[in-house]
C-alpha cells in the first residue's frame, strides 16, 4: 500500500486556495483545503499561509508532501515543484467532484470561462468571456458593495425577488450606471440583485454553447456558492432549451487546486516511472 500526498495551490485574482490530497493506491481523499483573499499581499506568502494552514488542519508537515503543484498565477509560488495550466486543472478538478460533468463553467474575479473535456479530464474545447468585467466575481462584488449587501448574501436576497429588473449592458462600467439609477428609482435591492443575476446568466448560457458544452456541467470559482447565480443559468438554460443539467459541488471553489493536486500526482507518478525524482521550479 503507497500513501502519497500532494498539494495543490491555485492563485486567483483575487483569492488563493489550497487542497491537500491523499492518494492510497487507486483511492483519494481531500484532507484539507483552505481558502485566503490576497488584499494586496504578497502572493508567495499568502500562498505559504494557506498551505501551512492546511498542513496543520490536517495534522501534516511540509515535509510529508511529495508534489506541490500551482495554477492559476501560482508561477509566483517559490516553494512549488511544478505548475499547471488552470484550464487543465479546473477541467481535471471538476471531473473528480462531478464525474458525470463533460464540461464546467470556471467563473473567476476577472473573467469566465467554459471548458469540455472528456472523462479523464483532457481540454476538448473552450471560451472565455471578453475583457468587459461584467462577467465576472469581482463585479458581482462592487455592485454588493454599492448596495451595501455582502457577497455571502447576494445569492439568497437574489433568490427571494418577485420583480427582477435585468440590467440592459455588458459594460462593467454601463452596468454599474445601470445599478445607480436603478436605486434612484427606488427598486429593491433583491431585484436589481436578481436582475444582474439573469443578465451574467444570460452571457454565460452563450459562452457554453459556444464552446459546445451539453450534458451536466459543474459550476467551478469563486461564484459557484451563489445560489441565486445558479438559479438564473438554470432558468436561463430552460428559456433556451440548453441541453446542458448544471451542478455546484460543495467543494467547487477549490476545483482549480484539487486539479492541480491530482495533476501533481500525476507527473509524480510519471517521473517515478522513469528513475527521476520531482525536481523544484
Amino acid at each position: 500500500m503507497t500513501r502519497q500526498i500532494t498539494c495543490g495551490i491555485d492563485v486567483g485574482s483575487s483569492a488563493v486556495k489550497c487542497v491537500l490530497l491523499e492518494e492510497i493506491d487507486s483511492t483519494r481523499r481531500i484532507l484539507a483545503h483552505v481558502t485566503e483573499r490576497l488584499r494586496h499581499r504578497n502572493v508567495t506568502e499568502v500562498a505559504a499561509l494557506v498551505r501551512d494552514r492546511a498542513l496543520a488542519e490536517a495534522r501534516l508537515v511540509a515535509e510529508d508532501l511529495a508534489y506541490v503543484a500551482s495554477t492559476g498565477e501560482g508561477e509566483q509560488v517559490s516553494f512549488r515543484t511544478g505548475h499547471f495550466f488552470g484550464m487543465t486543472t479546473h477541467a481535471r478538478g471538476a471531473v473528480e467532484l462531478v464525474p458525470q460533468a463533460r464540461a464546467c463553467l470556471d467563473i473567476g474575479a476577472l473573467h469566465t470561462r467554459a471548458i469540455v473535456f472528456d472523462e479523464r479530464g483532457r481540454v476538448l474545447s473552450h471560451r472565455m468571456t471578453s475583457q468587459c468585467a461584467s462577467g465576472s466575481g469581482q463585479f458581482l462584488e462592487n455592485i454588493g458593495r454599492y448596495l451595501g449587501v455582502a457577497l455571502e448574501e447576494i445569492g439568497s436576497l437574489s433568490c427571494s425577488s418577485t420583480k427582477p429588473e435585468k440590467c440592459s449592458s455588458i459594460c462593467a462600467v454601463l452596468a454599474e450606471t445601470d445599478v445607480i439609477n436603478m436605486v434612484s428609482r427606488g427598486l429593491a435591492v433583491e431585484d436589481i440583485l436578481c436582475g444582474i443575476h439573469q443578465s451574467m446568466a444570460g452571457r454565460f448560457m452563450k459562452l457554453l454553447q459556444s464552446a459546445g458544452a451539453t450534458g451536466t456541467v459543474a459550476i467551478t470559482g469563486g461564484l459557484a456558492a451563489d445560489r441565486g447565480l445558479l438559479a438564473a443559468l438554470r432558468e436561463e438554460g430552460k428559456k433556451q432549451n440548453a441541453n446542458v443539467e448544471l451542478v455546484a459541488h460543495a467543494d467547487a471553489i477549490h476545483a482549480g487546486a484539487l486539479g492541480a493536486a491530482l495533476w501533481g500526482g500525476h507527473r509524480l507518478r510519471k517521473l517515478a516511472a522513469l528513475g527521476v525524482g520531482a525536481v523544484g521550479p
